[in-house]
Parts: structure tokens; C-alpha cells; sequence
């Protein structure tokens, strides 16, 4: 049966890297499987952002309040009620609105002594996120034990292994996450009637359960998305790409909460697939993970779930799809660490993404009768009951063994061992197709000191590395490893820890799967390491024998060192240098900017450079000898961009006005705009003739800055700069190398980039420069990039121009990035580069 189905797989893979040709064009990717929702959706470049995230929401039951000393369970808070929104997209499906959610479980928490209701933050407009708890009521005492116990496990497992108590007593850990995608409704209704029938159930053994078991639910993780019926949070992010990179409050607190409660079982409800789906997922499979720990209780856990939806008695409900059961290779993987279930297994937990499956949203939302909504919506809610309720009963009947197991990941961690072999057959279809591996180095450096690239980048990746619970330890004294010498205070990542795994995903370059599955899902490269800005350097064989402290928090870097009475000097090689200038230039600092990229800053203003040195860690330095530069002053920009780069474009200091295609028609005025940034939701050949005549206006005075095939179709539009747009496959992605030009953008980029869709240019024109090229050879270190039917792969785009500047005969001085250096707010080391664009386009 095993060898069989491992064949059939392997089949698959080859049949379709057969007809791979035929299925795909230039600039087009692979069709998406009907299944699942595209990983980079066409809205990236065809729907603009319209503006900043909406202002805080007023409560209007006062602020949380949590009893002092709630050391045990219950830990009750009485949750601010939020004011009735009857727009709640979530009424209209006959599910819980937002407001109702909290007045539910205050009621709950009076009622029982089995749920706990806390606050773990707010989101971007302002809503609770909340986290309930339904366990058998425990002591101060028992509470401290059991934290004992779970922290034992992670830093001790050797100990833990050996601790028949422990093994007795310890609470089993599940954690439910729900409604992380906005319109994606039931998993939280689901959830919040699993938590109601718990609270107040008197049968014996659910009571039992609970004292075996601790069941932590987050029962909305984007109550803004829910509210307005969006996929995205409250400030266009997809909160499910976002767990490698933290930028949001919605995905910085369930990590939080993963890190404290530390689940042996974690479940995602989402939705819709049409047929219930339940992880695990198709290869690759995420490299880092102690898969085989992993995939037989997932695989067990995914029947048991299944075997409880069709008891359910819908026709809709029979089976379900487990994409490593029935999936090809590459349709629904678990390679990269954004997704929450991904992102979860590195923790120690046995991550599912369940997806519910009727279609209830969008097309559907608008187009369906309420009562056939309705009828959905409910049967999804006992989709995402029945798999909760079966995913807790898996965990309490394996307790011991998924506790020997996240055990054991741990201790592997702590010594070293090399992750192990797993057989054909291991569990029923598994196979060659399903190995992926990876050799963990000894040790990682982030040098402190000159031989650091950055040093806000170094200290923003320790931070980052600490706050994901990784051990970072500061050494006290220089020392030598791998034949180079470190200065004290350099930070090293030992990883003989419990969280290897997760270092590694973190710090490694990543691995080229382009040759392993024929399509992915979404990105299959990344690597802080390479791309937010900070030296790492690896050491295979060797850790430094060098006497080490615990890192808390990264050492503050900013300093002023040029004597009082000179101009100071600060060269923009990351974003914090960005927003130190910006911050300057609105309090009316006069600033300038030398040929090579260093803003000048005058000595009358040494006060501010030292608190913003202070704020955001940037190194101050004296000016060099020479005329101080050209002026600079801060750019106005008007951008039709996605959700992600404008979020960034702000968060970098930048005064930023939201336009579009529609916007420019209704009489968007671009009086007072420095620089039009296009990457998303503007069409030249939609506007209005006004329209038109407006932007050529614009395009006499003003700067361009764009990225992508929205940019490229816009630059050709217009015809500002003499360049041919070569776009590779839509789905290619991931870490490319680079070489850098001499020019006002490339000159103090780093080495690596990061592309989505890839663009490149040829038949560069007179004035044209390339700021970047595409390395000369084998430019993709970590990805999926395969040639599409006319070529157009990696192959292709080595040695071509990745990023061209140039004046256009109209006057724009104009930049065309065919790279994504502000992808989702993720490769923080690139930020510098699209400042130091918008900056040389608006200089006259």
C-alpha cells in the first residue's frame, strides 16, 4: 500500500514537470489549483491600497480589568464590551458579530469556573484579541507546577523524560487558533460552542479531560477582518504569511501565546475548500522539522478528525481531503514557516490547518440567498466543532506520547543529533517524495563592532531571534572561530538549543526547490540572514569556547561620533537610518545629500541627531571633508501600491497619499506630490483624458519610482525610460544574489534581493543605468523559480538588470525595480534601497 501510493506520487510529479511547458507563459503563473486561494493573488499588483488603517475603537465598558494574584485557573478578566456594529459582516451569516463575542464570554466566565477569558492585545484598529482557556480549575500551586513542568520539557528534557510525575500530570497543551483569515468566519463559532459546551458540561468524562488537559483558544485572531469581511487585517496584511517576519500585533500575540502555553496539538481553522481539508500537507516539507516526530500524529490526528465530520450526517461532510494522502506533490505543501500550523511545528506542536467547506465569502457573501448562506455557515460551524472536539480527544488519548515526543524534539535540539531517517511506509504513503532534510551548523555570529554591516539591523535580528525563543547568548571577551576573530560583545546563536529548528529557519540562506515539485503555493525562499540587513556568519564544525551571557535584548548600537561643532554624516544603509532622516527633515532640519548617498547633517542639530541616535540605534558620524551637497528635502509621495508597501513607505517616515486609477479620475490633485510610487492598481490606459494630461503635467517636475509589471506597463505607458520588461513565471520566488552599480539606488545594497514574479530589463536605452543586475550565474539561492514555456528562468535573468534609474526626456528622474524589496514588510535590509530611490527622483 505504502510503495504504491509513494509511486503514484512520484507519478504525478512527473507527469506534470512533463506538461509543465504547455501549462505556463511568460509573466503568467501555473493556474492555482481550484482548490485553494492563489498565494500571491493578481490583487498585488492590480488592487491599489486605499489608506491607512481606521482609527482606534472606543469601548464602552472601560478598560480590562484582570483580580490581582490570578497565579491559578480560572484566570478571569471582564472583557470591555465593544459598542453593536450591525455591519458586522458576520450577522448576515447567522454567525457571532465581533461585539457579541465579548459579552459571551463574560457571562461564561461567570458561570464557570472551567474558562478564563484574557486580553494578549489589540489590533490595528484597535479590537481585543482574545484567549480563552477551559481547564479543571487549578491552585496557585498546581498552576506554578505545571509551568515547572512545561519549561522543564523545552530547557531540560533530559530531566523531564525521567520525571514520573510529569508524565502522570502534566496538562495536555492544545491550542485552537480561529478566523485568522477575516472572512473565514465559522472556525471561531465553532470554537466558541466547543468552550460553551466544556464550561458547563457535567459528563464525567469531559470532566476528566479537563483536568488532563489545558485547551487554550484564540477565538478570533483578526477581529478587524471579521467585522469588514476581509481577508486581510485591518492594515491589508495577510495575517497567515506573516509568522516569519512579525510585522503585525495580530500575529506578534498568538506567537506569544504559542510560546507560553507551548501546545502539543495546534489546529487553524480556516475555510473554503469545497471538501473539508485537514493537514498534513504534500512535500516539500518544511527542511527544519523533526518530521518524523511530526507526521505520525498528524496523520493519525487528520483520520480522527475526518472519521468525526462524517459522523456529522451532511452529505457535505462525508470525507475530507488530507493532501499528503490525496494531494500532488507541491499543491498544498508545509515548506515555509509563515503559515501559523508551520510556524507552530517549531514550537513543538503538531500543527493542523483544518479548512472548513463551504464557500461563504465573497462572490458567494453577495450572490447567495441569506438562508442558503446560512445553511452553510452552519454546517461549517460543526465542521470546526467536530474537528475540534476530535483533535482535543487525540491528544488526551496519545497525552503520553506526544509529551515523549515534544520531549524528544527538544532533547535532539540540545544535543546536537543529526534529524532522522524516516522509512518508506513510515506512515501509509510515505516516501522518497517526502524526505527533505537538512545538516544544522554548529554555531552562528552576528559580529558586533566594525565587522557588522549594520548595526540597527543586527541589533533588530537579535531581537527578532529572542523574541521567537531563540537563545542568543552576548560573548564577554573576543575570541576566534572558524578562522576569523570576533570582538566582544558579539551575539552567538549556539545551536545545540531546543528551537534549532526555528534558528535555522531564521538564519540559514534556505535551499532551490525549483528541481523538487513542479508548482508552489506560495513563497519558498527566505532568509533573515540574507536579506534584513545584518552580517551572520556560520560555522559549521566549531562553537566558540568563548565565556557567554543570555540575551534579554539586543545592546543599543546608536551613537554620535563626530565632534560638536562639525556636520555630522549618516549613510542610509537601513530603514532606522531612513527614519532617522525623515524624522529630521519634519522638524526642519536642513539636510543634504552628497553624491555618494551620505546626508549631510548640520552641526546645530547635534541635539537631535543624539536622541534620534537614542531611538533608533543609528550611527552618527563626522562629515567628511567637501561641499555638504545637494539639498534634500522630504518627499511627498503619492502611491498606488499595495497594502504591504505602503504600510512600509509610512513606517519608514515618508508623508504618503494613497492613489489609484479611480482616484486620479475623480480629480486626485497631484500639486504638492514629489514622487508617484506605481506598483499596484494604476492602469494608464483607464484614465481619462484629464486624467492624463494631469499626470504628463506631473511628469515634467516630478519623480517616478516603481516596481513590478504594474510599474514596467506604467514606465512603457508613459515611455519615461528606453527599456524592454522581461517578466519570468508569476509564481517564481525567493532570495536571489546581486551585484550592485555605483548608482545613487544600488550603490550600499546588499548582495541578496528578494523577487516575486521577477522582472528583469534589457535593451537598457542612452542614460539608462542598471543600479542591480541579477548575479552572472545561477542567481537564485533560496526558491521556486522554473523557466516558463518561452524560457525566462533563472538562466535567463542572470547578468540583467534587476533595477534601472534614468532621467526621462519629459524630466522624471525615474527607477524601475523589477525586484520586491517591501514584500509583505519581510526583507527589512532592502527598505534603504527604495528611500534612497524615492530621495534621487525628487532632487532638481
Amino acid at each position: 500500500m505504502a510503495a504504491s501510493r509513494s509511486a503514484r506520487r512520484v507519478l504525478v510529479v512527473l507527469a506534470v514537470a512533463l506538461l509543465l511547458p504547455s501549462l505556463t507563459a511568460p509573466a503568467q503563473a501555473r493556474q492555482p489549483s481550484a482548490h485553494r486561494d492563489p498565494g500571491n493573488g493578481a490583487e498585488r499588483n492590480t488592487v491599489a491600497a486605499t489608506g491607512a488603517p481606521a482609527r482606534a475603537l472606543a469601548a464602552v465598558a472601560g478598560e480590562n480589568r484582570r483580580s490581582g494574584g490570578q497565579e491559578g485557573y480560572p484566570r478571569q478578566t471582564r472583557l470591555r464590551v465593544f459598542p453593536e456594529d450591525p455591519g458586522d459582516k458576520a450577522i448576515k451569516l447567522g454567525l457571532l458579530p465581533y461585539h457579541a463575542l465579548a459579552p459571551k464570554l463574560n457571562a461564561l466566565q461567570q458561570r464557570s469556573d472551567r474558562v478564563s477569558a484574557e486580553v494578549i492585545g489589540q489590533t490595528t484598529q484597535g479590537r481585543d484579541l482574545y484567549l480563552v482557556t477551559v481547564t479543571a480549575p487549578e491552585s496557585p500551586a498546581q498552576a506554578r507546577q505545571q509551568d515547572r513542568w512545561r519549561e522543564l520539557i523545552e530547557n531540560n528534557p533530559v530531566a523531564a523524560a525521567r520525571d514520573p510525575r510529569l508524565a502522570r500530570q502534566y496538562k495536555a497543551p492544545v491550542w485552537i487558533n480561529a478566523n485568522i483569515h477575516g472572512d473565514e468566519w465559522e472556525g471561531t463559532d465553532g470554537a466558541m460552542r466547543v468552550i460553551a459546551d466544556l464550561a458547563t458540561t457535567t459528563d464525567p468524562d469531559e470532566i476528566g479531560l479537563l483536568r488532563r488537559t489545558r485547551i487554550h483558544v484564540t477565538v478570533t485572531n483578526n477581529p478587524d477582518g471579521r467585522v469588514a469581511g476581509t481577508r486581510a487585517n485591518g492594515a491589508g496584511f495577510d495575517v497567515n504569511r506573516d509568522h516569519i517576519t512579525s510585522s503585525q500585533p495580530e500575529s506578534r500575540a498568538v506567537r506569544d501565546v504559542l510560546i507560553d502555553t507551548q501546545p502539543l496539538v495546534m489546529l487553524d481553522e480556516h475555510g473554503y475548500t469545497g471538501t473539508t481539508l485537514i493537514e498534513p500537507a504534500t512535500p516539500p516539507h518544511g527542511q527544519n522539522y523533526e518530521y518524523d516526530l511530526y507526521i505520525k500524529h498528524a496523520y493519525a490526528n487528520a483520520l480522527g478528525m475526518e472519521k468525526a465530520i462524517g459522523e456529522l450526517g451532511h452529505p457535505e461532510t462525508t470525507r475530507a481531503d488530507i493532501p499528503f494522502r490525496d494531494y500532488a506533490p507541491g499543491d498544498w505543501d508545509d515548506w515555509p514557516p509563515i503559515f501559523t500550523p508551520m510556524y507552530a511545528v517549531y514550537h513543538g506542536a503538531v500543527g493542523h490547518t483544518v479548512e472548513v467547506p463551504l464557500r461563504v465569502n465573497r462572490g458567494e457573501y453577495t450572490g447567495q440567498p441569506v438562508e442558503e448562506l446560512r445553511r452553510r455557515s452552519a454546517v461549517n460551524t460543526d465542521v470546526a466543532a467536530a474537528t475540534i472536539t476530535a483533535g482535543v480527544a487525540y491528544t488526551d488519548a496519545h497525552r503520553r506520547e506526544l509529551i515523549a515526543d515534544q520531549i524528544e524534539l527538544f532533547r535532539r535540539g540540545w544535543a546536537g543529533e543529526p534529524q532522522r531517517d524516516i522509512p518508506d511506509g513510515y506512515v501509509p504513503g510515505f516516501g522518497e517524495e517526502d524526505r527533505y532534510q537538512v545538516e544544522f551548523p554548529r554555531a552562528y555570529v552576528i559580529p558586533a563592532g566594525t565587522a557588522q554591516r549594520s548595526a540597527p539591523a543586527a541589533a533588530r535580528l537579535v531581537d527578532h531571534l529572542v523574541a521567537n525563543d531563540v537563545r542568543v547568548r552576548r560573548a564577554e571577551h573576543p575570541f576566534r572561530l572558524a578562522g576569523r576573530t570576533y570582538p566582544a560583545g558579539s551575539y552567538v546563536v549556539d545551536m545545540h538549543q531546543p528551537k534549532r529548528g526555528l534558528a535555522n529557519v531564521i538564519l540559514a540562506d534556505g535551499k532551490d526547490i525549483s528541481a523538487d515539485v513542479p508548482q508552489m503555493y506560495d513563497i519558498s525562499g527566505w532568509s533573515h540572514r540574507l536579506l534584513w540587513g545584518a552580517s551572520v556568519d556560520i560555522s559549521h564544525a566549531e562553537a566558540p569556547t568563548v565565556r557567554t551571557t543570555p540575551v534579554v535584548a539586543a545592546s543599543p548600537t546608536g551613537a554620535v561620533s563626530g565632534p560638536a561643532g562639525h556636520p555630522l554624516a549618516l549613510t542610509l544603509t537601513d530603514g532606522k537610518d531612513v527614519q532617522a532622516v525623515n524624522a529630521l527633515l519634519a522638524e526642519g532640519v536642513p539636510l543634504s545629500r552628497r553624491s555618494d548617498g551620505t546626508v549631510v547633517v548640520p552641526a546645530v542639530a547635534r541635539r537631535q541627531a543624539i536622541e534620534l541616535a537614542q531611538r533608533y540605534g543609528v550611527r552618527f558620524t563626522r562629515a567628511p571633508a567637501g561641499g555638504p551637497g545637494t539639498p534634500l528635502h522630504g518627499p511627498v509621495v503619492a502611491a498606488a501600491a499595495s497594502a504591504d508597501e505602503l504600510a512600509v513607505l509610512r513606517e519608514l517616515g515618508f508623508t504618503v497619499h494613497p492613489v489609484s486609477t479611480q482616484a486620479l479620475n475623480d480629480g486626485f490633485s497631484l500639486d504638492g506630490i514629489d514622487v508617484l510610487y506605481v506598483s499596484s492598481g494604476l492602469n494608464h490606459g483607464q484614465l481619462t483624458p484629464d486624467a492624463k494630461s494631469r499626470l504628463a503635467e506631473f511628469l515634467t517636475r516630478g519623480g517616478v519610482v516603481t516596481r513590478g509589471s504594474t510599474g514596467a506597463a506604467f514606465n512603457a505607458a508613459t515611455g519615461l525610460l528606453p527599456v524592454t520588461a522581461v517578466a519570468g513565471r508569476g509564481d517564481a520566488n525567493g532570495v536571489v544574489t546581486v551585484t550592485n552599480g555605483a548608482g545613487p539606488v544600488g550603490a550600499g545594497s546588499p548582495g541578496h534581493t528578494f523577487v516575486y514574479s521577477p522582472l528583469w530589463f534589457t535593451d537598457l536605452g542612452a542614460g539608462v543605468s542598471a543600479e542591480q543586475r541579477y548575479a552572472a550565474k545561477d542567481p537564485l539561492v533560496a526558491g521556486h523559480w522554473l523557466p516558463s514555456a518561452g524560457g525566462n528562468g533563472p538562466a535567463q535573468a542572470a547578468g540583467e538588470a534587476a533595477v534601472v534609474s534614468g532621467v526621462a526626456d519629459a524630466g522624471a528622474r525615474t527607477v524601475l525595480f523589477g525586484t520586491e524589496p517591501l514584500f509583505r514588510a519581510h526583507p527589512k535590509g532592502l527598505f534603504a534601497q527604495v528611500a534612497r530611490a524615492l530621495y534621487w527622483s525628487t532632487v532638481r
